[in-house]
């Protein structure tokens, strides 16, 4: 899975594979989660987001567990 850098005081990078609908996340403190079963929009929103973090949050965390 191919990861994207962004910009974020939270999130370094972010890798999507949108046949298994699995989302990989790397946080700025060394960690990398895995989350499955994450459709494409939040993928994009979260993509398109202003803040990684905050669309993180609202959208992602405690959400999509493999």
């Amino acid at each position: 899975m191919e990861m994207i850098h962004v910009r974020s005081t939270a999130i370094t990078a972010i890798g999507y594979d949108p046949t298994n609908q699995r989302m990989k996340i790397k946080f700025q403190q060394g960690h990398t989660y895995d989350y499955c079963r994450v459709p494409a929009h939040i993928f994009n929103g979260f993509m398109n987001s202003q803040s990684k973090g905050t669309y993180y949050n609202t959208h992602i965390k405690d959400r999509y567990q493999c």
